[in-house]
């Protein structure tokens, strides 16, 4: 990725500080890549006005010197003692800490040494709300990893179904889908895959087992893959062979709400106003109390970030935001479906990053 981008994104950054004298201490191992290039470091990163430090033990200086920019890497023995050194240097008598990523143990750690050496610690959510407003504008080069992502994850999707068939056992599909996604160029799976038949369908998050696919069921794929650290996320529901009328009912009232709320997607529209869309025709149908989750949820370098498509939301769409649109009705020791698109919004509407068919399909 090129450099000016994360020198961008550290200069934004630093809007946070408002006196040369403040720093910002980033212990969030995504928000430290998404901020200089350079993931899974296990390390921290030290803003001031003048300077930007990566802070890594001797397993991760070498990939960090070539993986990192518009920082100086710093490789630590004791990361107390080499921070306080550079802070002082610095002449820092402020640190702005991640409230929503450290834990009460390590921070009550951080700020008793940085206390004693008279340094202030701020835990609010100041650093955190400029992160978030940061990372939910994708860019170019993150929207075409997370279009990547999602190209394997469908080819993989694509090849798993000539092996889905009565027989089958849950945990076979979910190994086979993994397989298939790394050995297409993932990383990693977006999360613990989701392939699970029969009943079990009405769990929003089931857990893949030793379960059997029998004719007569759904089966519900909740998949995904990371591709350079960034995720995709669908959902489609399948049918062996055979849907009865009510599996047939209720997925074509999940399809039509899924197809309402894509259309009301685009820059300007309030995330509540989509959640409200899709939720209101399965209402009108009967199914409200059915359908328990949020429209969607944003997603880029984690599987669920800002912004949320919910009833609450305060956030309004803009540009550039990648959400996902998965209404879905779940009945209780019957059977679920839940139909899941992953777009990027525009001024006019959406891109979607799926080519998947969702029309029923019936193996």
């Amino acid at each position: 990725m090129n450099r000016e981008i994360f020198c961008k994104r550290i200069n934004t950054l630093k809007t946070v500080l408002k006196n040369d004298d403040e720093g910002l201490f980033i212990t969030n191992q995504k928000n430290i890549g998404y901020l200089c290039g350079f993931f899974n470091s296990e390390g921290v990163m030290l803003v001031t006005t003048e300077k930007t430090f990566l802070f890594v033990d001797f397993r991760y200086i070498e990939a960090a010197k070539k993986k990192s920019s518009c920082c100086e890497v710093i490789c630590f023995s004791k990361l107390g003692a080499d921070l306080l050194k550079i802070l002082k240097e610095s002449s820092v008598n402020k640190l702005y800490f991640e409230a929503s990523n450290i834990t009460v143990a390590r921070f009550n750690s951080f700020k008793s040494l940085f206390n004693e050496n008279k340094i202030e610690c701020d835990s609010s959510s100041i650093l955190d709300k400029v992160i978030c407003n940061l990372r939910i504008i994708k860019d170019g080069t993150e929207i075409d990893k997370i279009q990547k992502a999602q190209q394997i994850t469908e080819k993989a999707y694509n090849e798993v179904l000539n092996y889905l068939k009565a027989g089958v056992r849950e945990k076979e599909i979910a190994a086979r889908l993994e397989f298939l996604m790394k050995m297409n160029g993932a990383e990693d799976i977006s999360f613990d895959l989701i392939t699970i038949t029969g009943k079990k369908t009405s769990l929003p998050h089931g857990v893949p087992s030793d379960d059997i696919v029998k004719a007569g069921d759904f089966f519900t794929f909740d998949i995904g893959a990371v591709f350079e650290g960034y995720h995709s996320d669908t959902t489609r529901t399948v049918a062996i062979g055979y849907a009865t009328d009510e599996m047939q009912e209720i997925y074509s009232i999940v399809l039509k709400a899924q197809l309402a709320a894509l259309e009301k997607i685009r820059s300007g529209v309030l995330c509540s106003e989509v959640d409200k869309t899709a939720r209101d025709i399965i209402e009108n149908a009967g199914y409200g109390k059915y359908f328990g989750h949020s429209t969607g949820h944003g997603v880029g370098l984690d599987i669920h970030e800002a912004p949320n498509v919910s009833p609450k939301s305060d956030f309004t769409l803009e540009k550039g935001m990648i959400i996902t649109d998965e209404p879905g009705i779940y009945l209780q020791e019957k059977f679920g479906v839940r139909i899941e698109d992953m777009v990027c919004v525009t001024e006019k509407g959406c891109k979607n990053f799926v080519s998947l068919p969702k029309e029923l399909i019936i193996l």
